[in-house]
């Protein structure tokens, strides 16, 4: 990989089908825009789209409930997982 002379931005080169990349090109004149501003809007909007769903947890109203409530007032731990935190502390060490 050869290093990038501007740091802000990136190239980007893919091999796409004519009827593709025609599509593409019309769509982005429909939206007076150019092509390389159509798919960085459209394909940028979708990967952010894709990360926040991958990222962002989503609960019911009682999950959430019941998740706050048990931020504020933890169970106590079980012999399970005071024997998963012996594990866990043997295996990471701080450095």
């Amino acid at each position: 990989m050869r290093p990038r002379k501007d740091p802000e931005t990136a190239r980007l080169e893919a091999r796409i089908p004519v009827q593709v990349y025609d599509t593409m090109l019309r769509a982005a004149e429909l939206r007076g825009m150019t092509l390389t501003g159509f798919v960085m809007a459209t394909a940028g909007e979708d990967a952010r789209r894709v990360v926040e769903e991958a990222e962002i947890l989503r609960m019911a109203q009682a999950d959430q409930v019941r998740f706050a409530e048990a931020l504020i007032d933890p169970p106590k731990p079980n012999d399970r997982l005071k024997r998963a935190a012996k594990r866990h502390a043997a295996l990471i060490q701080p450095r």
